[in-house]
């Protein structure tokens, strides 16, 4: 069913591109080289704050990572995005995660809760910018005002933990050890938001340079943004958004653009956040073949945790560091029975 629906979307997209084929190539003329570095580099930054946001969240749940750690698990996960189905890249996440001593149920209720900060803080700023632009865009959007105060209540750290071992009872699972806390939810609320005003900076860059600037553009590619992805973050079946997305953006830019150069816009501006998607997992890649050469032992030395003969100390394992008792026999090994905690 995926792909039959893909494939439709696709063969829509690809319509409207011929039909509008004139306009296109004029609004993407008027694009100058600084415009696409500018969105470029506001969707890298953006990617990066949203990643923070997870991070965050994992942290609150009693998971701190380092940011390297944090990038390579997040941005190799979100390659997968890319296939029919988002839930592979959010299962590579857990299990990514899982390689860093996360626990699994741990991880994924990390990545419920980062998904439902995005969401809701995309319709919020959706409802708070589109309504300005214009009175039409108000009437069409009145569902997203009317779930607005919705949206806050399921937010509130008490309410929102209650929800989460609700689920975790549904799915015959133990509850969290740790509810989210206001701190940490703010950080992750501070962080997603930035987030969504970068990725909405990278439109307006490209809309601009297409209409002109102005404070009405800026508040509509902040609020089109927001909404494109809110639509595409609901719509998993599609591979990374692609396709509901445009859509969604091509009626939310109509305004202040042709049909064409909005469709023009809507396809730079997905291969610009393709791009930084590119190149954030190409990071991840690259952190994670320098951890692998950092953590090879040297030939001719003692593996970690065995004294050396003489030696009046001996390195830490990973589990006397984290307060795990270890025995040793008379030479200092680790039994080979015993079996870890």
């Amino acid at each position: 069913m995926r792909a039959p629906l893909l494939v439709l979307v696709l063969a829509f997209c690809g319509y409207g591109l011929f039909v509008e084929w004139p306009q296109v190539v004029a609004a993407i003329g008027r694009l100058q080289w600084y415009s696409l570095a500018g969105a470029a580099l506001t969707s890298i930054a953006g990617s990066g704050c949203m990643m923070l946001a997870w991070r965050a969240v994992l942290a609150d749940l009693g998971s701190p990572l380092p940011v390297r750690t944090a990038t390579r698990t997040m941005f190799v996960a979100q390659l997968g995005k890319y296939l029919p189905g988002a839930v592979w890249a959010y299962a590579a996440q857990v299990e990514l995660g899982y390689d860093h001593q996360v626990p699994r149920r741990r991880g994924a209720t990390a990545v419920a809760v980062s998904l439902a900060v995005a969401l809701g803080v995309a319709l919020l700023i959706a409802a708070a910018t589109l309504p300005l632009t214009s009175v039409g865009e108000a009437r069409h959007l009145w569902w997203v005002l009317a779930i607005t105060p919705a949206i806050l209540i399921a937010l509130w750290p008490p309410v929102l933990g209650r929800m989460l071992d609700r689920a975790l009872v549904l799915a015959r699972r133990p509850p969290l050890e740790r509810r989210p806390s206001f701190r940490g939810l703010a950080a992750a609320l501070g962080w997603t938001t930035l987030g969504w005003l970068l990725w909405g900076l990278q439109l307006w860059l490209l809309v601009s340079a297409v209409t002109g600037g102005g404070v009405r553009i800026l508040l509509l590619a902040l609020g089109a943004n927001a909404l494109a992805w809110a639509g595409a973050l609901l719509l998993v079946i599609f591979p990374g958004g692609i396709g509901p997305r445009e859509l969604i953006l091509i009626a939310a830019l109509a305004p202040v653009m042709t049909h064409g150069a909005a469709l023009a816009t809507a396809l730079v501006s997905r291969v610009v956040l393709t791009a930084s998607d590119l190149a954030w997992g190409g990071v991840g890649l690259a952190i994670g073949r320098r951890a692998r050469g950092d953590s090879a032992e040297p030939a001719g030395q003692a593996p970690t945790g065995i004294r050396r003969a003489g030696d009046g100390k001996h390195a830490m394992s990973g589990r006397e560091r984290t307060g795990t008792p270890l025995s040793l026999d008379a030479q200092g090994v680790e039994p080979t029975g015993s079996s870890p905690s």
